[in-house]
This record gives structure tokens, C-alpha cells and sequence, in this order.
């Protein structure tokens, strides 16, 4: 195949006539002006918020609800207006699933610390040093932080709620400042395990965010889509099918937002200006391609061994059951020295691979040999042939002999 020169390329995108008005309003960072079907959840923030206008300090808040429920834009939209109206109203915000933001009680403390402009070493102060630092430096005028910790369960797994305990009595040696948190999960049950002094403190006040259906979704999609989009580059259809496809993910906004927006990247990268339903279910493929693939990369070794002899097996053409796949998992922990987990962990990690959506384990009875699992991937080829390459990279698949390179 012959290679197209970089100019050409570059023309060629400069030329053909803008599908996008305004990306960015279709990512989860965008801020819009208008949140429809929120205005409930909002006016309860605003509500326990709007104190901190006169100085006082506002109730800790906890918001739950599933991944892509409104919860962080609609505090983000709140706190944007509350800062605009006064400027001793500061939020510091921080996404507690960020790598080496909030892995460890040092990390995340120097983060909030740099956000107020302090310069912090990435390592070696002590942690009550550093604690110092951060308490000195909102302490140091008059003024009201509102602290927006997202995916506040991530942190607490990683670190532990003593954190969290601190940062919600830390009113009580602040002289100048009011402090106040607000933590979002989409853990439901998250509280559940925290210190019950912690829970009192931070969950004075909740806020629950139901799942969108797909009307509301639709609602959502239009008004993004609006500003998105240069005019005419929607096809009849394609708004109510990312709609209907992300409501069928838990009413999940995000997603939604980002078939629209992949789609719209697709078509752009094929030399087209029309974003048809057939984009659509390219943008959806790619979508549960790249989260796949993002899932497996992330999983610890002990669950990428498990996946490796569900391949191994998948490629036999066997019937998969919890024992093969046990026998198999032992081989590969031995050849690269792995600890070999117990036959009931094994099992606990098939379970976790089921939830991820990457096998379906369906539990069959063997009459009075008991019972035992049936295991077959629901991945198509091209997917479980880059996990395959993700596995033979941490060496625990041999590589094809037909492997070719790119």
C-alpha cells in the first residue's frame, strides 16, 4: 500500500467541509449551560450550598448514582455559578480514579496542595509535612473551599477512610477558611464500610441520581448535538439509536455522548460529512473495543492469567469448565513464577471477568457429580486477538507462530 504523504492528508481534512462545530461539548468535561432532567439533584446542591455566600460553612454532601447519571457535571455546574457569584468561594476538584493523583494519602494531598499554587515534590516529605502545607495554605485568608472528590470509593480502597476523617474534622483547627466536601461515587453501597464517623460527617446531606430512560437521553443528545455539530450532519434516526443504546447501559449519559461524538470522528476520518446510523454501530464496536481493551490492561496479573487459559481453551475449540481452566491457570503461574491462587479465588476471578462483560459463566449441574461452571467468551475475533497480544506482551501466552507484524 502506498503511503499518503503527511500533506496530503492534512489538506485533504483542511478542505472537506467541518462535521464539528464544538467537539468538547460532547465530553464529560464540558460544562453546559442548560442540564435537562437534573433540575431536582441541581437545586439541592444549590440549596446546601448557597450559604457559603454569606461565609458559613455548608453541609458535606454525597452523591450516588451510576456511571454516567449527571452527578459530576451537575455539581460542576453548581459550583461554577457559586464561585462566579463570589470570589472567597474556591472548589478544588479532584478524579480520585486518576493514576498517581490519589494512590496514596501523600499523592493526593500534594495534588490538593498544588492546585492552591504551593510547589510540591512528587516524593519524600513526610506525610504530616505535607498535611501541614495543605492546611497552611487554605487556612491562609478568609474564604469557603468546597473540595469535590469524584469517584471518592477508588480513594478510599486505595488508601483507607482515615483520610477522609481528617479532611471532614479538619474544621475544627481552621481558623480562616470553611471547608466542605462533596463525594461522588457510583457505588451505592460505598458508606456501607466506612467508619461510622466518617459516614455521619460526610454524608450530612445525599443526593441520589436515578438512570436516565431514553426520552430523557434523547433530551440530553439534542441540546449537546445542537451545539456539536455544523448544520445538517445528522441523519434522521441517529440521535434516537445512541439514545436507545445507552439506555440500555443503565441510562448512561456518557456513553451516549460518546457514540455521538466517535461516530462523528469516524465519519470525518473516512472524508465524509454525513453521520449516519451506520456510524453508529461503527462508533459502538469502537466503543466496546477500546473499554475491553482499557479493562484488561488494567486487570493484575492473577486475573490475566485466568483470561489466558480461557483463550487457550477458546482456541482448543474445548468446552470450557472451571477445573480446565484451573489446571491451565497453575501451568502459566509456575512458567512465570506467579503465586497460584486457590481454586474458590480462581473461581471468584471468572465471576469478575463475567461482570466486566468479557465471558459469560453459566452455572450448569453435573447431577450427582455437582456442579461446576460452563465458560464461553462474548467477545468477536478482532477484540479477543488484541487482548491476546495484550497477554503474550506480559509473556502469559506464547505468541503465534502466524503472528505477523503491523
Amino acid at each position: 500500500m502506498k503511503q499518503t504523504s503527511l500533506d496530503q492528508i492534512f489538506d485533504s481534512y483542511m478542505q472537506r467541509k467541518a462535521v464539528f462545530n464544538k467537539k468538547d461539548s460532547l465530553t464529560d468535561q464540558y460544562v453546559p449551560s442548560k442540564i435537562p432532567h437534573r433540575e431536582e439533584q441541581i437545586n439541592q446542591i444549590a440549596q446546601t450550598l448557597a450559604p457559603a455566600l454569606r461565609g458559613e460553612r455548608t453541609s458535606n454532601i454525597f452523591l450516588f448514582g451510576t456511571v454516567g447519571t449527571g452527578k459530576s457535571v451537575s455539581v460542576r455546574y453548581v459550583t461554577k455559578n457559586l464561585s462566579a457569584r463570589s470570589e472567597n468561594i474556591k472548589t478544588l476538584y479532584i478524579n480520585c480514579k486518576m493514576k498517581k493523583v490519589s494512590d496514596t494519602e501523600y499523592r493526593l494531598l500534594a495534588e490538593l496542595t498544588r492546585s492552591l499554587g504551593l510547589r510540591v515534590p512528587a516524593t519524600g516529605l513526610p506525610t504530616d509535612q505535607i498535611y501541614k502545607m495543605f492546611f497552611n495554605a487554605i487556612d491562609s485568608k478568609k474564604q469557603n473551599i468546597i473540595l469535590i472528590l469524584d469517584e471518592i470509593d477508588v480513594l478510599v480502597k486505595k488508601t483507607g477512610d482515615e483520610i477522609l476523617y481528617n479532611l471532614t474534622r479538619i474544621n475544627q483547627d481552621l481558623k480562616n477558611t470553611k471547608l466542605s466536601i462533596i463525594g461522588i461515587s457510583n457505588d451505592v453501597s460505598f458508606t456501607d464500610n466506612l467508619d461510622p464517623r466518617v459516614k455521619s460527617s460526610l454524608s450530612e446531606e445525599e443526593i441520589i441520581f436515578p438512570p436516565y430512560n431514553a426520552t430523557q437521553l434523547k433530551d440530553i443528545l439534542k441540546e449537546r448535538a445542537r451545539i456539536a455539530f455544523n448544520n445538517g450532519v445528522l441523519d434522521n434516526g441517529v440521535i434516537e439509536k445512541c439514545s436507545a443504546l445507552a439506555a440500555q447501559e443503565h441510562g448512561d449519559a456518557r456513553k451516549a455522548l460518546d457514540l455521538l461524538r466517535i461516530a462523528g470522528e469516524l465519519v470525518e476520518r473516512d472524508g465524509k460529512n454525513r453521520i449516519t446510523l451506520e456510524y453508529v454501530d461503527k462508533a459502538e464496536e469502537k466503543l466496546d473495543f477500546d473499554r475491553i481493551i482499557s479493562v484488561v490492561s488494567s486487570q493484575p496479573k492473577q486475573s490475566q492469567a485466568v483470561l489466558a487459559s480461557i483463550i487457550t481453551l477458546t482456541e482448543k475449540n474445548k468446552s470450557i469448565q472451571t477445573g480446565d481452566i484451573y489446571s491451565i491457570y497453575e501451568s502459566i503461574c509456575k512458567k512465570r513464577g506467579i503465586k497460584i491462587l486457590t481454586q474458590r479465588r480462581v473461581s471468584d476471578l471468572i465471576n469478575e471477568l463475567d461482570m466486566l462483560g468479557i465471558i459469560n459463566a453459566r452455572v450448569i449441574s453435573k447431577g450427582r457429580y455437582g456442579r461446576t461452571k460452563e465458560i464461553r467468551m462474548l467477545l468477536n475475533k478482532s477484540i479477543v486477538r488484541k487482548i491476546r497480544e495484550i497477554l503474550e506482551e506480559n509473556y502469559l501466552l506464547e505468541r503465534h507462530a502466524q503472528t505477523k507484524p503491523n
